[in-house]
C-alpha cells in the first residue's frame, strides 16, 4: 500500500532502527553519572550531538535535544523573548507558520505580548521587503519556516535573514520538514527540527541556539540539555535520530532529484486527469517530494477515504475533514481553493509505477465523490431570470460551490447569482470557483440570519 504522507512523518530509516536497537542495549544508563555504563551512555549522546550539530552547521554545545519537534519551537520562542524582552515584546511570524509556532504566538499575545503576521502571496511564500518591513523598533523575535508543511513552498530564508542582521532581530527557523534535504540558509540564530520528518524515531526534536543570542530557558529546568529541556534524555531515539539524520542527507541529491521527477508528473497530469483542479504552491522554490491540489466540488474527507479504500494513503488541509469545519491557515492566508485538497508527500523509495497507478486512480475516485454530492458535470443551459439567490445556510463544503455551479447558466450574462452560507471554506472556495471558472467575484456582506452572502456576477 503506498504510503504518500511522508511529510507528516517519513518511515522509519533502515540506518535509525539498527542506531536504535543498538543503542538500546548500550545507552540504558545515566548519562550523567561517572561510572562505567554511564560513561558508555555519555559517549554515545556526545556522539550524537556532534553529527546532529554537524548537519545542522552549528556548534555541539549551541544544539541541545528535546522531546518533540513542537516542545523546541515552543522551548525556542519562549526563551528567546524572555531574553529580549527589554528590547520589546514583538513578535513577528509568517501567516503560514507551523501550529506550533501560532500557537506560542496565542500564548504570548494572551500574557500581553504583541504579534504582526506577515502575509504571503498566493504562492505561500513572504515578501522578503514586506517581511522587512514588520521589523520595527521593539521586535524580539522573529520566526520564518524553512519550507511549508502544507503545500511545499520554500521561503525566502536567506534573504529574511540578512533583514533581520540588519534590523538587530534574531531569526527562529522552523526547518522541520527541509533539515533532512539539506543545509538551511545561513543567518538563523535559532532552528528547531524534528526527527520524525526525516526518517528518525517520534520524541526527538531538537534546538540550536547561535552563541550571543539572548535566551532565558522559562519554567522548570534542570542540568541536563543545558537546562533547556529537562528531564532523562531518550538517549536510544536520540542516537538514531542523529544517525539517520546523517545518513538522509548523504542520500539527498540522488532521492531528491528521482522524487522531484516523480512530482513534476503529478503536478502537470493531476490538471489533465481531473477537470476543476488547482495546483497551488510555488512550482519551483519548493520541497521536491510534495505537491499539494485542490479538487472542486469534492468532500475532502470523503475523498481521503475513497483513495484509502484504493490503497493510498494521503493528508489533506482541506476544510472538509473531520479534524476541523474551518479552512487549513495556510490554505487559508494563501487565499487558494480549500475544499478537495489533498498533500500527496512522496517518502524515499516511492516508485514510478506506485505514481503512475495512483494518477490511474484518482480520476475515477473524484468522478465518483461528485457524482454522490450531486456535483454539476456541464454548464448549465439557457439563461433565464435576472438574479438568483442560493441558500446553502446550514450546509457544508463543498455545497455552497456546488449549488453555485449548479445555477449559474440559469441567469444571463452580466446578472448575479447570491450565495447564502455560513460555512467558513466559502469565503475562500467562492472567490477560488470564480478565478477558475472565469466568472466575477463581486463580494460578500453579512447576511441578517448570521451567514455572509458572496455574491457572484456571471461573466460568460
Amino acid at each position: 500500500m503506498p504510503y504518500f504522507d511522508a511529510a507528516s512523518a517519513a518511515p522509519l530509516h533502515p540506518v535509525a532502527r539498527q542506531a536504535l536497537l543498538a543503542a538500546l542495549d548500550e545507552g540504558w544508563a545515566d548519562p550523567a553519572r561517572l561510572y562505567r555504563e554511564g560513561r558508555r551512555a555519555r559517549l554515545l549522546l556526545d556522539a550524537a550531538r556532534e553529527a546532529a550539530a554537524e548537519a545542522v552547521g552549528c556548534r555541539a554545545d549551541e544544539l541541545v535535544f528535546t522531546p518533540s519537534g513542537t516542545r523546541a519551537v515552543h522551548a525556542g520562542i519562549s526563551g528567546s523573548l524572555a531574553g529580549r524582552r527589554r528590547v520589546g515584546d514583538r513578535l513577528v511570524v509568517s501567516a503560514v507558520e507551523h501550529s506550533s509556532v501560532l500557537h506560542s504566538a496565542e500564548t504570548h499575545t494572551a500574557a500581553g505580548g504583541t504579534v504582526t503576521e506577515v502575509p504571503v502571496g498566493r504562492t505561500g511564500a513572504v515578501d522578503p521587503a514586506v517581511f522587512a518591513a514588520a521589523l520595527v523598533p521593539g521586535t524580539a523575535l522573529a520566526c520564518l519556516q524553512s519550507a511549508n508543511h502544507e503545500v511545499g513552498t520554500e521561503q525566502p530564508v536567506a534573504e529574511v535573514a540578512e533583514a533581520c542582521r540588519a534590523a538587530g532581530v534574531p531569526l527562529l527557523v522552523d526547518a522541520a520538514q527541509s533539515l533532512g534535504r539539506g543545509p538551511v540558509p545561513e543567518g538563523w540564530s535559532l532552528l528547531a527540527a524534528s526527527a520524525h520528518k526525516w526518517g528518525g524515531p517520534a520524541g526527538v526534536g531538537l534546538l540550536a541556539v547561535r552563541k550571543g543570542v539572548r535566551f532565558a530557558p522559562q519554567g522548570p529546568s534542570d542540568e541536563r540539555e543545558s537546562g533547556r529541556a529537562p528531564g532523562f534524555e531518550n538517549l536510544p531515539a536520540i542516537v538514531a535520530a542523529a544517525a539517520s539524520l546523517r545518513a538522509v542527507r548523504a542520500e539527498a541529491a540522488a532521492e531528491d532529484a528521482r522524487l522531484r521527477a516523480l512530482v513534476d508528473r503529478i503536478r502537470a497530469r493531476v490538471p489533465e486527469l481531473v477537470p476543476d483542479v488547482e495546483v497551488v504552491g510555488d512550482p519551483v522554490r519548493r520541497l521536491p517530494h510534495l505537491v499539494t491540489f485542490s479538487c472542486l466540488y469534492v468532500d475532502g474527507e470523503t475523498l481521503l477515504h475513497e483513495l484509502d479504500r484504493e490503497g493510498f494513503s494521503v493528508s489533506s488541509g482541506s476544510s472538509c475533514t473531520s479534524s476541523t469545519l474551518t479552512p487549513s491557515h495556510v490554505l487559508r492566508a494563501m487565499g487558494v481553493l480549500s475544499e478537495g485538497n489533498v498533500r500527496v508527500s512522496l517518502p524515499a523509495g516511492t516508485t514510478a509505477e506506485e505514481v503512475d497507478r495512483f494518477l490511474a486512480v484518482l480520476p475515477g475516485v473524484v468522478a465518483g465523490v461528485r457524482e454522490r454530492l450531486g456535483a454539476p458535470t456541464a454548464p448549465a443551459a439557457a439563461p433565464g431570470r435576472e438574479s438568483l439567490v442560493v441558500d446553502a445556510l446550514g450546509r457544508r463544503c463543498p455545497i455552497p460551490v456546488i449549488e453555485l455551479a449548479k445555477v449559474i447558466g440559469d441567469v444571463p450574462v452580466g446578472a448575479t447569482v447570491t450565495v447564502l452560507s455560513d460555512d467558513a471554506a466559502a469565503r475562500l472556495d467562492i472567490p477560488a470557483w470564480c478565478e477558475m471558472r472565469g466568472q466575477e467575484y463581486v463580494g460578500e456582506s453579512a447576511w441578517a440570519e448570521g451567514g455572509v452572502a458572496y455574491v457572484v456576477r456571471r461573466v460568460s
